[in-house]
């Protein structure tokens, strides 16, 4: 799994992106402050979703190719506006930091101390990771059962998003090599949230999940990646982005309950997702700006003569 995800975050890179002009248009608009901004602008009108904007083999992969590229060099193009909110969320994020550690220890003595806090966190744990693998193939295959453009767009672009923000959280764990929550530190024999850094072997434990890097939550990176899709795809029904973020921080609450994560991973793994999945969206809705045509191009406008009771008029014809 992890050398097909290498795989995709170098393709755009390769010659294979750089023939298609299709590349280079949608880094064009990407780059543009337009209706596109925040998702307001896309159309979601399931009419939207046809021929012209369907996701086929190559155009999955084109697009999760250019999803890659635009998500790894977003850091290098962060505008002068957007830096005020990237310092906000690093203040919250270094505030969450000082309770990491009693929140941690809470959520485990409340889950230990209820049986039924115990048998929720446990099932819903598992929502982030392969059940919601399972999730995405069901909705996938109604969409092509009931033949629904909408849903079967909106969840090939979930699997986007998840494919890409869990590259993105993969690199990040290999760099700060986190200590978990159920990690003991045998020189101090505690649980801290340290970041080791680049190279750092944890030591086999009895739990094999202690050995994995904890920042960010997968799961919850996961989670939020394709709840961000649904809820945009679906802004105009309030049930579905109320459903699917419920989801997707019940799931993030889950690995603190679960001793997995700290709390600082849970956060960061949210908005990672979120990010990605917006990023997705967007970029799907390029793709369909560009592929779709314009409802202006199918109205015509255009003079003629016509022949009318033996005479030679000129005529006007307009089509729709």
């Amino acid at each position: 799994m992890r050398i097909v995800i290498a795989f995709l975050l170098f393709a755009p890179f390769t010659g294979f992106s750089q023939k298609d002009t299709l590349v280079k248009k949608l880094d064009s608009l990407s780059i543009k402050s337009d209706s596109l901004k925040n998702g307001a602008g896309n159309n979601i009108n399931p009419k939207a979703y046809n021929e012209q904007t369907t996701l086929n083999f190559h155009n999955y992969f084109l697009l999760l190719g250019n999803d890659f590229k635009q998500q790894a060099t977003l850091p290098f193009k962060v505008k002068k506006k957007d830096r005020y909110t990237i310092a906000k969320f690093a203040a919250l994020t270094a505030a969450v930091s000082f309770i990491d550690e009693p929140v941690s220890h809470y959520a485990v003595h409340l889950k230990n101390s209820s049986d039924a806090v115990s048998s929720a966190s446990r099932y819903i744990t598992q929502f982030g990771g392969l059940y919601e693998i399972y999730a995405l193939t069901g909705m996938a295959a109604y969409g092509m059962v009931f033949k629904d453009e909408k849903i079967k767009t909106t969840t090939l672009l979930a699997t986007q998003s998840y494919l890409t923000a869990g590259a993105i959280q993969i690199v990040l764990k290999f760099v700060t090599s986190r200590q978990r929550p159920l990690y003991i530190d045998k020189r101090t024999n505690e649980n801290e949230p340290i970041f080791h850094g680049l190279f750092f072997h944890f030591k086999s434990q009895s739990n094999s999940n202690s050995k994995s890097s904890s920042f960010p939550s997968g799961h919850t990176t996961a989670a939020f990646a394709a709840a961000t899709v649904y809820a945009l795809e679906y802004r105009n029904k309030p049930l579905i982005p109320i459903l699917s973020y419920s989801a997707a921080t019940l799931i993030g609450l889950s690995r603190i309950t679960e001793n997995k994560h700290w709390p600082t991973d849970v956060l960061v793994g949210a908005a990672l997702g979120f990010l990605s999945g917006k990023q997705v969206v967007n970029n799907y809705h390029r793709f369909s700006k560009i592929k779709q045509p314009q409802q202006e191009k199918l109205k015509a406008l255009s003079f003629n003569m016509q022949y009318f009771y033996g005479k030679l008029l000129p005529g006007v014809t307009y089509s729709l």
